[in-house]
């Protein structure tokens, strides 16, 4: 699959899955103002995922919020398994430690296998993490803590987002996201 199909999957999911859902509220501002960067990965290798990912950290942490608010990092090849997704996700956090960025950024996961600890796989619950690729959402942290202060209680939003999605039900999800692959192609 090209890099342009890629990103036109990613979008279309955010768009209408993540966005249309209501799953992030904070999503539509920077979507809708061009401050989202789609970034796809070209190689397959684990190394060379790695300095893809330290490449756009290095992309957002030298770019100002005001023209690139956050990015995510698609990875169409080489961490199809959830447990490589899992691997590489542990590794990459783990360098934002050693290179004193926790704090700074963070990093959110989905990937279209998506299964939370301690619910099965077929849970309706584990969509609001399922991707079209493999995706690393590298965000900076000042952004979400300013969005999360207007926000009546953000810590919910995770439980929210699983009921909801136990409440549309398999079929209305999986409609939606037929619809996501489509709106961008």
């Amino acid at each position: 699959m090209n890099p342009e199909q890629v990103e036109r999957a990613v979008l279309g999911w955010l768009e209408v899955f993540v966005v249309g859902e209501g799953l992030c509220p904070f999503a539509a501002g920077p979507l809708h103002q061009g401050l989202v960067r789609i970034s796809v990965c070209p190689v397959s290798d684990p190394d060379g995922i790695y300095r893809h990912l330290l490449g756009e950290l290095d992309r957002l942490l030298n770019t100002p919020a005001g023209k690139l608010e956050t990015t995510l990092v698609a990875v169409p090849q080489g961490l199809a398994a959830f447990d490589d997704y899992l691997d590489m996700l542990a590794v990459f956090q783990d360098a934002l430690v050693q290179l004193q960025l926790e704090g700074v950024f963070q990093v959110a996961s989905f990937h279209p296998q998506y299964v939370f600890e301690g619910t099965s796989v077929d849970d309706l619950s584990n969509y609001t993490n399922r991707s079209p690729y493999p995706l690393f959402h590298l965000l900076r942290e000042e952004s979400l803590s300013a969005a999360l202060q207007g926000y009546p209680e953000p810590e919910n939003i995770p439980q929210r987002n699983q009921e909801r999605m136990r409440e549309l039900g398999r079929e209305r999800i999986l409609q939606l996201l037929t619809r996501a692959s489509s709106a961008q192609g």
